[in-house]
């Protein structure tokens, strides 16, 4: 399954994220697989798509970073999955 994970940090933060992101390099564990990672320079936030089977443990890793950032963690389906289910009529069942 895939997870948008956005995450914003305040400027007082800045030097302690980058010194764990130096140590620790990744935000998650190989339990789960990042698709990519996005920063805005000098903005104090990012986000990443990340591949897990097991959203519980995903989730375990990002709360050893919540005393740096906060995470807002959103599953989402590529658009080529939307498509064929609006082929099928199960679209019905989403949010407009």
């Amino acid at each position: 399954m895939l997870f948008m994970c956005t995450y914003t940090w305040e400027p007082e933060q800045r030097d302690e994220v980058i010194r764990r992101r130096l140590e620790q390099e990744r935000i998650i564990s190989e339990g789960s697989r990042p698709a990519g990672e996005w920063i805005v320079p000098g903005e104090g936030k990012g986000f990443m798509l990340v591949e897990s089977q097991d959203a519980r443990t995903m989730l375990g890793e990002f709360m050893a970073w919540s005393d740096l950032m906060k995470f807002e963690i959103v599953p989402v389906i590529e658009a080529a999955e939307v498509i064929e289910l609006a082929k099928t009529g199960l679209l019905r069942f989403f949010k407009a």
